[in-house]
């Protein structure tokens, strides 16, 4: 009896040796038997893969291979994989390259002398990946977006596999990819650079890494995943293409329509000029505005808010305010505007006088220049104002020197010693742009059909360009060498082939050839409308600063951190401004 309960006991403490242990050593093995059973599948389900037609991907196209061109690329970072049965050059596969170009402004370190930021880079990336770094000395630069790139790579990666068909007995992979693309997704959240990223992040990363190594050994062909990749890649150049013609499109339609608080201004204006009375609507007379002893500038405008800041920062330079005198051409619509503007606004002691196009009785015999058959949509095609530069000679048939000023500048210096430069006995006097580093340099033929005959053989594409924003008029030379027939012909002849495109530009080049002496480049700098990487110092040093392009300073669209310099020459506290919601 004693030896039965004994036996008894020693089977209930066997019993409860295997209940507590067992679970432990199971826990410990369940990798290795998970993953032995995986490629077991795995073998059993590629004999059924191999017998499936692939998906070719619903909606998406393949690309044109020619897309896909050996490029030259240095290699900083290399990696592969450690498992010797995946070649790292597999689309698909579990291994990984960090291709990463060098940077500029990192600083490239020795293979001793490697940062401190490198360093850790590296070991999270032996640690989380087991990848052995290939690093050749002549390269040894890291970007400081390396993980975060290959983070974006593997969702990609588990989405193309996501997109095969599911063989059968596979879905547990599938939760599991799934599961690594939500993680992977919340632990990167809206990180740019490695240093955002948390050490959950590599985690998710190293978990990802081996799941597509799975994946890889359950959808070995590669050729499939090539096949799916470039569709999404063309999928997506696809939608970036048409994304960014969009985007082209309504910044040119922003930058064409006037905006609601400037033509609420300009009504406003209009309406206060018409209940003054007749007396009271005139600007003061001064006697010297035609006097050829004093700083004549001249703007066409019909934007009152733009015009104004051209007028305020150009008296405001100015040494000797008292004489200069600022001639504003406008049109009929919008000279009651201009006009009670300047009632209420006069520029300090300089002179201001303000031109109706509809008085030019001499403008009349002339082919009005909207009729150009080019777009009637387009203000640069269609405005008369823009074309009316051209007729300086006529405009004002008793002065000999003008400035012209475009509407979209500010004035920083003084631009009374424009009138001591010499013009070598040109006509014109303009910042140009040279061929070589100049980053503003355009060539001729950007605006003018040098294949035409008459045009490539009188216009050279080498030759320095310039543009209109701050122009220096000899008018006793102009009206010697007639330049305004030779635009009036440039005019006509444009009417009958395709000679020139974009505006008046390529008519003052075409015009002012051979008549346009170099100004010094401190006089203007240009690009503030369509450019953001101006130097401060650049602008700074310029005595005018021109917003030329689309992205005007008055538009949401312009550029921000330049808006500071026009937004200095317009007072936000005035009624009407305010009364507009002009902020």
């Amino acid at each position: 009896m004693k030896q039965f309960r004994r036996r008894t006991r020693i089977f209930i403490l066997s019993l409860l040796f295997l209940s507590v242990f067992a679970p432990i050593l199971l826990l410990y093995e369940s990798n290795g038997l998970v993953d032995d059973l995986s490629s077991l599948k795995g073998r059993r389900d590629l004999l059924k893969l191999n017998l499936i037609k692939q998906e070719e991907g619903v909606g998406l196209r393949e690309p044109i291979l020619k897309v896909y061109k050996d490029v030259k690329v240095d290699v900083a970072v290399g990696s592969r994989v450690a498992d010797s049965g995946i070649k790292s050059d597999d689309v698909g596969s579990g291994g990984n390259s960090d291709l990463t170009k060098g940077n500029g402004d990192l600083d490239a370190k020795g293979i001793n002398g490697q940062s401190h930021e490198e360093k850790r880079l590296g070991e999270v990336s032996r640690a989380t990946l087991g990848h052995d770094q290939d690093v050749q000395p002549q390269a040894r630069r890291v970007l400081m977006d390396t993980k975060v790139k290959e983070m974006k790579d593997q969702l990609i990666r588990a989405k193309a596999y996501l997109s095969f068909a599911v063989p059968a007995g596979n879905t547990r992979l599938i939760k599991e990819l799934r599961l690594r693309i939500k993680e992977l997704e919340r632990a990167m959240g809206d990180a740019t650079k490695d240093p955002d990223l948390s050490r959950r992040a590599f985690q998710r990363m190293r978990s990802m890494e081996h799941s597509l190594q799975k994946s890889a050994r359950i959808y070995p062909d590669c050729s499939s995943m090539v096949k799916k990749l470039r569709a999404m890649a063309n999928n997506a150049e696809e939608l970036v293409r048409v994304q960014k013609e969009q985007e082209s499109f309504l910044v040119q339609l922003a930058g064409r329509t006037t905006p609601k608080g400037l033509h609420c201004l300009s009504m406003r204006l209009t309406a206060e000029y018409f209940a003054l009375n007749p007396e009271e609507r005139k600007l003061p007379r001064y006697p010297e505005v035609h006097d050829l002893n004093r700083y004549h500038f001249v703007v066409f405008s019909d934007n009152v808010l733009a015009c104004s800041v051209v007028v305020d920062s150009t008296v405001s330079s100015a040494k000797e305010q008292g004489k200069i005198v600022f001639h504003v051409v406008t049109d009929s619509l919008n000279f009651a505007a201009f006009s009670m503007w300047f009632i209420l606004h006069p520029p300090k002691k300089a002179s201001v006088q303000i031109h109706n196009i509809d008085n030019f009785d001499w403008f009349t015999k002339y082919d009005p220049p909207n009729t150009d058959g080019h777009d009637s949509q387009d203000p640069r095609y269609s405005s008369t104002l823009n074309h009316l530069r051209f007729y300086l000679p006529d405009i004002f048939p008793t002065l000999n020197k003008i400035v012209l000023l475009d509407h979209d500048v500010v004035v920083r210096k003084d631009l009374t010693h424009l009138w001591r430069v010499n013009m070598m006995g040109k006509v014109n006097g303009a910042v140009k742009s040279f061929q070589g580093n100049d980053p503003a340099f355009r060539r001729m033929n950007l605006l003018l059909n040098l294949s035409d005959p008459m045009v490539g053989k009188r216009f050279s594409n080498e030759a320095c360009t310039w543009v209109f924003g701050v122009n220096v008029f000899d008018m006793q030379k102009w009206r010697k060498w007639n330049l305004t027939s030779v635009y009036n012909k440039y005019l006509q002849l444009g009417k009958k082939k395709p000679m020139w495109k974009a505006g008046t530009l390529p008519l003052g080049w075409m015009t002012f050839y051979n008549q346009t002496i170099g100004l010094d480049r401190k006089w203007q700098i240009h690009g503030l409308g369509y450019y953001s990487g101006i130097k401060q110092e650049d602008i700074e040093r310029a005595a005018v600063i021109h917003y030329d392009g689309v992205m005007k300073p008055w538009l949401d669209i312009g550029i921000e951190k330049y808006k500071t310099y026009w937004r200095k020459h317009v007072d936000f506290n005035h009624p009407y401004l305010q009364q507009c919601n002009i902020a």
